[in-house]
């Protein structure tokens, strides 16, 4: 078996940001399986040009390319039946799902306040795209992006509530246990904690205990990567 996992990197190597690669890096140390996590730049297109696109997460199986973190999941799930499973049924699938287009949501949201923060982290190659691309996106600079972000903070917190209510009920929202639901909402925050110090979670909300058991999970993966 050999799996090689594309991941988007700062200037530092180490500093990994893309919540949709974390979803698969979450996603891989559930099946207990084990890749060669490839650094990975906007400016590296050609290292992944094989699988026919330009966005990682990308992962490679024997010779075979994947890419887009639900396909992944799914892909790892289908070619593993014998490891853990990440939905555990059909409805667990479909749920999961869901979790997957709620973490689009929260991507939308959680840009606005670190958009600015991402451009600081990266490596000089990949700043002119990175401005040029988001500036265009979003109809003004980087800075005025994030300028009110203090000010957004409360309705941003507001809008988590159904998140925080069902962490209120269950430990994680696959249950007892963490699932590929969980992996895929967690993601955002991580991506928010390798890239800013801004603090997105009050530290009583029910995220905010959810995140720290997802961060010290599969023996402190996510804790370990460099972040804030």
């Amino acid at each position: 078996m050999s799996l090689i996992l594309y991941d988007l990197a700062g200037a530092q190597p180490d500093r990994r940001f893309s919540p949709y690669c974390w979803r698969v890096r979450m996603a891989l140390a559930h099946k207990g399986l084990q890749a060669d996590v490839i650094p990975w730049r906007y400016s590296d297109k050609d290292l992944i040009a094989p699988s026919g696109q330009a966005k990682v997460p990308v992962l490679v199986h024997n010779d075979k390319w994947i890419f887009d973190s639900w396909a992944i999941a799914n892909y790892l799930e289908e070619q593993f039946p014998t490891h853990p499973s990440l939905f555990t049924s059909a409805e667990g699938r479909a749920l999961s799902y869901l979790y997957s287009t709620l973490g689009e949501y929260l991507s939308a949201q959680i840009v606005r306040f670190v958009l600015l923060d991402i451009y600081h982290h990266l490596a000089d190659q990949d700043k002119e795209y990175f401005r040029i691309s988001r500036e265009q996106r979003f109809g003004m600079t980087l800075e005025d992006v994030v300028k009110h972000r203090e000010a957004q903070l409360p309705s941003f917190r507001e809008s988590l509530f159904p998140l925080s209510a069902v962490l209120k009920k269950q430990a994680f929202f696959g249950g007892d246990s963490p699932l590929y639901a969980d992996y895929a909402l967690f993601g955002h925050f991580q991506w928010a904690r390798c890239i800013s110090d801004f603090e997105l979670l009050e530290s009583d909300d029910p995220i905010a205990h959810w995140r720290t058991k997802m961060l010290n999970a599969f023996d402190g993966l996510a804790l370990k990567a460099p972040g804030y």
